[in-house]
């Protein structure tokens, strides 16, 4: 009965995924984009952007006087809200409690360059028009844009105030992360991802994850009640987001105040390893059974293993709730030069810079995907057709073995082991799902590595 959706498929699951706004967002963030503006939440419905020109920091003139005035102050209140989000991604922690992840010491590793005019390089959108790469760039709100090719950078791009040296909100590119340092602890035998979760995290016995395996939580197949109504104040993510610190609790508000209690109150929903649904509560609880397993905080892991190792220019950061968890599942923020030197560590295989960052065996199974029948089930495949999910990751499964690391309003890692290429794609779009933007994403992608064999 598994993977065929017309023996028993329970018909409670399929209308849930049917009207689940969250499968267009593809995370817990969007609803601080849509609390501001509702009519953005189904991304699919054509709502009316604003000209990428009429939205850029230059001309919106936040926080720039001191103490900020009114209009142009971006505040806890309005953080999320469009288009002060354009500000927000970029100084995240001028705003909320983060930790940092420290580079190191060491020389930055070297990212030669080798600039090639591929902003000029024409490709047909998904409805056949013409536009240039530097068109797709401006038209959905891009605020840097990294090529690699061979490791060497071909093009780049920064827009929006964007440095080379600037860090980015990187939304839910962190869940791709925690699945590194989760693969490579399976891969040492650390974890078994065919243990329940209880076995390192006790606390979670009366949750959804009471009887969840570990690899269950990898691949998000399963089943907890998380509902993703963004309009409905009432629904589970309006209460991560105020479990965490995303969203001002209201007067009265006496629910969990961090983000571990909050994964304690959530139920199961249907049968485990059924179908996949996008939940970031998962990557939630795969950062707690990390630090379970390691004993070390997430931010401290992150530095030691990837941002030390593989030499990069700028510290990074991750938000934290009101306790110091991590938000392990959208919390991230580093700059777009360092992400490409991690797109360039997956595709040599798991080295950089003279070191082993990952087993190459554990790279090698996250580029084979998971499993593609119960992708489907989870609502997005209209957006990522052929897509699978699979240790935090998104797989294409298409002739080059591209796969990629993805967050709301435009965040990407995008690899191509066949064109020897990585893209990096930073973004303060208007609407937070792929679904609005990601077919064109795809014939960008494909262009783009068309280009750099050439």
């Amino acid at each position: 009965m598994k993977n065929t959706p017309d023996r028993g498929r329970p018909a409670r699951f399929l209308d849930k995924v049917r009207r689940a706004p969250g499968r267009l967002a593809g995370a817990s963030l969007g609803l601080l984009t849509l609390l501001a503006a509702p009519s953005m939440g189904q991304a699919q419905s054509g709502p009316q952007l604003p000209a990428p020109e009429a939205v850029q920091l230059d001309r919106l003139g936040y926080m720039k006087s001191y103490p900020p005035e009114a209009g142009e102050r971006v505040d806890l209140s309005n953080s999320y809200k469009y288009p002060q989000m354009r500000w927000t991604v970029q100084h995240l922690r001028e705003l909320a409690p983060t930790r940092n992840i420290r580079r190191g010491a060491a020389p930055a590793s070297a990212l030669p360059a080798d600039p090639r005019p591929l902003g000029q390089l024409m490709f047909e959108d998904d409805k056949g028009r013409a536009l240039s790469i530097d068109d797709w760039a401006r038209s959905t709100y891009t605020d840097a844009l990294v090529v690699l090719h061979k490791g060497r950078v071909v093009y780049e791009r920064y827009d929006n105030q964007m440095k080379p040296s600037s860090p980015h909100l990187l939304f839910s590119v962190t869940k791709s992360f925690t699945g590194l340092l989760a693969a490579q602890l399976v891969h040492d035998g650390r974890i078994d991802p065919d243990a329940p979760v209880t076995k390192y995290v006790p606390e979670l016995a009366g949750s959804a994850w009471g009887d969840m395996k570990v690899r269950h939580v990898l691949d998000m197949t399963g089943a907890v009640r998380f509902r993703e109504d963004y309009n409905d104040p009432s629904s589970d993510v309006y209460r991560y987001g105020m479990a965490s610190g995303l969203l001002p609790r209201p007067a009265g508000y006496q629910g969990p105040n961090n983000i571990d209690d909050f994964l304690k109150t959530l139920p199961k929903d249907d049968e485990h390893g059924e179908h996949f649904v996008y939940r970031t509560v998962h990557s939630e609880v795969l950062g707690w059974i990390v630090s379970r397993v390691t004993g070390r905080h997430w931010a401290d892991l992150m530095s030691e293993n990837f941002w030390q190792k593989m030499g990069m220019e700028e510290d990074a950061y991750v938000m934290v709730d009101s306790v110091g968890t991590p938000l392990q599942g959208a919390g991230l923020n580093a700059t777009a030069r360092d992400l490409a030197r991690v797109g360039e560590m997956l595709r040599l295989g798991g080295t950089f810079n003279g070191q082993k960052i990952l087993d190459k065996a554990v790279v090698d199974d996250i580029a084979r995907g998971g499993d593609r029948e119960k992708f489907k089930f989870g609502g997005l495949q209209a957006a990522r057709p052929g897509y699978s999910y699979h240790d935090q990751w998104w797989v294409l499964h298409n002739a080059d073995g591209a796969y990629e690391a993805a967050g709301i309003h435009g965040q990407f890692i995008h690899i191509n082991p066949a064109a020897e290429m990585v893209v990096v794609k930073l973004s303060s779009h208007p609407v937070p799902g792929a679904a609005f933007t990601h077919a064109t994403t795809l014939k960008a992608w494909a262009a783009l590595a068309k280009a750099v064999r050439d």
